[in-house]
């Protein structure tokens, strides 16, 4: 926008003569023919660059006008250059600039002065305006500046105070936890020796048979099973009780060695089934050896469990690695999971349901399908998170089950019983 001038005079030709001057050079021209009418435009406008006045004018006079003007805040930094046809003495001149005059011009005005002079204070104004400008500019970003601190800050706390609300929340929870893990011991521990005296004192009865009825028999068998069903549950509880209380530390264990002898402690079921279970070489891993125990004996005995009638089960057990080919790959630090597959021919399952298998006491068959407490998958998951791995399975119903292990890979030589 160009510079706002305002000219003050009480007579129109002065004032035509100061806009015939200075229009050429592109400034925006105010007029008012008398210091209250100067008065009245700065009322409505403060935004002038500049202000030309006359100093003898009626009623106001300049320097009533100019003091008038620079009582108010906004019309303060406005300069005033003084025109005037007469030569004042010092003390006059001195009223001049008490009253705010920055500078004087004398009657009969030379053109080219008045334009100099003008120019001057024009481009103090213009870079008085653009040093305001940057001001403001300064200010909103030290304003966005600091409420960008402050929001930061208050996340920063906000972040603080979650972190202890969760460090709180981990703890109790782990107070809790380890409270019903000691619950479930002891409950279990106590739960046992009744079912004891229940299943002693029935067998005495059966041992009366020959005194007992049918009808008679019928509830102690019922009796039996149910309390056959408690304890397994029992004693299921009581090893997902324990895992949480293992504190042995991991160590390099053969695979190989462990499944083999899970398998030996289930020959008899292995051989009731008629199953066949192969076993693939399997790498050495860094784990607990008391722990994975457990893990494959529910794997293989699910397998066994969930097979399908008059199909023998088949089993195996294998790794995606061929330890005698890919011994880079087994050596590659970059690989930090051995995987572990424990596929099956059995029922199967439907996809949709592959991760609330391991959810406790989840059961997809009925008890009267497969015996079971719902607690053996739980308690492989817990296990494999023991372990720093993870575990899912892959299913189709009718055509088996596949379940992978994740499990922490050792960065060691292969041992030397591979090379045997």
């Amino acid at each position: 926008m160009h510079p706002k001038i305002l000219l003050v005079d009480d007579r129109e030709d002065n004032l035509l003569s100061l806009e015939s001057i200075l229009e050429p050079d592109g400034y925006r021209i105010v007029k008012a023919n008398s210091g209250r009418q100067a008065l009245k435009v700065l009322l409505a406008e403060f935004d002038f660059a500049l202000i030309l006045m006359d100093v003898q004018m009626p009623n106001l006079n300049g320097f009533e006008t100019a003091s008038l003007i620079y009582q108010r805040e906004k019309l303060r930094n406005i300069p005033i250059i003084f025109i005037t046809a007469h030569n004042f003495g010092e003390e006059n001149i001195f009223k001049g600039y008490q009253a705010g005059a920055l500078d004087y011009i004398y009657k009969p005005i030379n053109p080219e002065l008045l334009r100099a002079k003008v120019s001057v204070f024009i481009d103090l104004y213009k870079k008085n305006s653009q040093l305001l400008q940057q001001e403001q500019k300064l200010v909103a970003i030290n304003k966005s500046l600091e409420i960008e601190i402050n929001e930061r800050k208050n996340s920063e706390e906000r972040v603080t105070q979650l972190n202890k609300e969760l460090l709180e929340n981990i703890s109790r929870l782990e107070s809790a936890n380890r409270d019903l893990d000691l619950f479930a011991l002891m409950a279990s521990h106590d739960l046992q020796a009744p079912l004891r005296k229940i299943r002693i004192f029935s067998e005495l009865l059966v041992n009366r048979s020959d005194k007992l009825g049918e009808t008679e028999m019928n509830y102690i068998d019922r009796i039996q099973r149910v309390t056959r069903q408690m304890q397994d549950l029992i004693s299921d509880l009581l090893d997902f009780s324990k895992i949480s209380g293992e504190k042995r530390a991991p160590e390099i264990v053969d695979l190989n060695d462990l499944i083999q002898d899970v398998v030996t402690e289930l020959e008899e079921m292995i051989s009731a089934k008629s199953a066949r279970i192969i076993i693939d070489v399997l790498p050495p891993l860094f784990i607990n050896p008391v722990l994975v125990r457990p893990l494959f004996h529910n794997l293989i005995t699910n397998a066994l469990k969930y097979s399908k009638k008059d199909v023998p089960p088949l089993i195996r057990i294998y790794t995606e690695i061929d330890l005698e080919k890919d011994k880079d790959q087994l050596d590659n630090k970059a690989i930090r999971y051995h995987r572990i597959f424990i596929e099956d021919n059995g029922i199967g399952f439907e996809q949709k349901y592959a991760e609330e298998i391991f959810d406790m006491f989840r059961r997809l068959h009925p008890k009267v399908e497969v015996e079971g407490t719902g607690i053996g998958l739980a308690l492989c998951k817990k296990i494999i998170e023991k372990n720093n791995g993870y575990i899912y399975a892959r299913s189709k119903v009718g055509e088996g089950s596949t379940f992978i292990l994740s499990l922490p890979k050792n960065f060691i030589d292969l041992p030397k019983m591979l090379s045997v």
